[in-house]
């Protein structure tokens, strides 16, 4: 979406400024700034508004505002002597008072209050991408005492900085404005004012006789805390393998930090301040816990972002998420699930064709809608754009063993376990026991849906896959152990459920009933 006022355009979905065909350079904070301002000029926007919408509820120095909205007026060619696009209303507040004309991406006019194809949408927050939480990785420091070895430091963030990157989500500083800090010792608050971020990566690197020790961490600019840190020794045979390794495992470690972040500070906003991110993050921690309950919690938050935001795309793709893991988990009947599914994906891939997320939620609802090649192919379009997408590598795990290819599905969930071991383990565990369940390695399916209901005793599928190992492998014991816990946590399962609703090969599928039946289920 384009906003057009006296000669610039403000571009949201570039998050750029244009005077005429000439892009105007605006530091993060300021573009934010002034995209707030015109999103909501037809009021007075005090300075505890700017406080919470910019610094996220941060007390700043009030030179420090004035000097943001100087440079907002002055990458507009306004002036605070002219104010004849941002006015300053003398003790309430600023406002912007330029003529704007609102023009959807493919540059055609939009009248306000619509869409581009004529239908309401809500003025208050129709850009909650744009409001995202920003994160700036440092420079990481070279302990080494060697300054050729800086490049390999050098690298390992902007490698950080690139993967992030793909976190469509939040937005990530260019390697241009953080490494301004190379060698400096400033504070991370400092740093999160200057550049307008929430978050902030750190760390270091140390190589010594053919090894190296990177240490990070990911601070909270708000509280000033550390939110996670780990550190990574390995042998340096292969630099760049090293590289990569490192700059992977770090980047899935982060993003289930930043959505625990966000969350926290969501809920200590109050209910009638929320806004689409708020809600969404608020979902996610449902979502995250596994349950009948929290996932209907979840799906209940995400239509009141989608209410709010029409054209969120996060939105629309953990909704039709929740929807077809509640019916592959048994919460909801399938044949309501997957049209609702199908729906909220495309929508999410319509809002925006380059997140992962959009296109894990299509290729759920794919599978689930019986297009298995479809399903697979966004599968694959999701990774592509995240490689380190742990819950869509985890699903894809899914997908791929459910259509025969079960040595892939178990790599799969393997590379997802290494991605984030503290996250997905139970899921992924399930997901390799399916997988040597439909290698024909009972005894193997046996163990791993063992370990999946170890740690979540409440997890149906991995209840359901040792139910049906137990039975093809003819341990009588385990399978009149293992059938009323399944029965406990899913009530309504028969034969005839698992025949019908899930997405599975036929070949895969019979041998599971036949595992379930001679289990005793009927």
């Amino acid at each position: 979406m384009r906003f057009t006022f006296a000669d610039h355009t403000l571009d949201i979905d570039l998050r750029e400024l244009r005077r005429g065909a000439i892009p105007v350079p605006v530091e993060p904070q300021v573009f934010d700034l002034l995209t707030y301002l015109v999103k909501n000029r037809d009021r007075v926007v005090t300075k505890d508004d700017l406080l919470e919408a910019i610094w996220g509820g941060r007390i700043v120095a009030d030179s420090t505002l004035a000097s943001r909205i100087n440079a907002a007026r002055k990458a507009v060619g306004d002036s605070g002597e002219e104010q004849k696009l941002i006015r300053t209303i003398a003790r309430r507040g600023v406002r912007f008072v330029g003529d704007v004309e609102l023009r959807p991406a493919d540059g055609k006019r939009a009248r306000e209050g619509t869409t581009p194809d004529g239908s309401e949408y809500s003025q208050r927050t129709t850009f909650s991408q744009f409001e995202r939480r920003g994160i700036a990785v440092l420079p990481f420091v070279n302990m080494s005492g060697e300054a050729d070895q800086d490049y390999f430091s050098d690298g390992i963030s902007e490698d950080i900085i690139t993967a992030l990157s793909k976190l469509r989500w939040f937005f990530v500083i260019a390697r241009n404005s953080s490494f301004t800090y190379k060698g400096k010792s400033v504070h991370i608050k400092q740093i999160g004012e200057e550049l307008g971020v929430g978050y902030v990566v750190e760390g270091s690197v140390r190589k010594d006789n053919g090894r190296v020790r990177i240490t990070v961490q990911l601070n909270d600019v708000t509280t000033g805390s550390h939110l996670w840190a780990e550190r990574y020794d390995r042998e340096l045979a292969d630099v760049f393998a090293v590289q990569d390794e490192i700059t992977e495992a770090i980047v899935a470690a982060i993003e289930p930090q930043l959505y625990r972040a966000e969350h926290r500070r969501a809920r200590r906003k109050p209910p009638e301040n929320l806004d689409a991110w708020d809600l969404v993050m608020r979902a996610l921690s449902h979502f995250w816990r596994v349950t009948r309950e929290d996932n209907l919690a979840a799906q209940g938050l995400l239509e009141q972002a989608i209410t709010i935001d029409p054209n969120y795309a996060l939105a629309f793709a953990v909704l039709a998420v929740t929807h077809t893991f509640g019916a592959h988990m048994g919460w909801e009947s399938a044949a309501i699930a997957a049209p609702i599914a199908e729906r909220a994906g495309l929508a999410a891939v319509r809002c925006d064709g380059e997140d992962p997320w959009a296109h894990l939620a299509l290729a759920c609802a794919h599978a689930w809608r019986g297009r298995i090649e479809d399903s697979l192919a966004a599968y694959e379009l999701a990774m592509h754009l995240n490689p380190n997408f742990s819950l869509g590598l985890c699903l894809y795990g899914v997908m791929l063993s459910y259509t025969g290819r079960w040595r892939e599905g178990a790599e799969a969930a393997h590379r997802a376990m290494r991605l984030s071991p503290r996250e997905f383990v139970p899921i992924c565990n399930c997901v390799a026991a399916f997988a040597a369940f439909a290698e024909g390695d009972y005894g193997e399916a046996i163990r791993l849906s063992r370990e999946c209901v170890r740690q979540r005793g409440d997890f149906v599928a991995g209840h359901r896959v040792l139910t049906a190992a137990a039975g093809m492998a003819g341990d009588t014991e385990l399978a009149a152990q293992a059938l009323p816990a399944l029965r406990r946590v899913q009530p309504d399962v028969s034969l005839a459920w698992v025949a019908t609703q899930l997405p599975i090969r036929d070949e895969e599928r019979n041998r599971f009933v036949e595992g379930l039946r001679r289990a005793g289920l009927t």
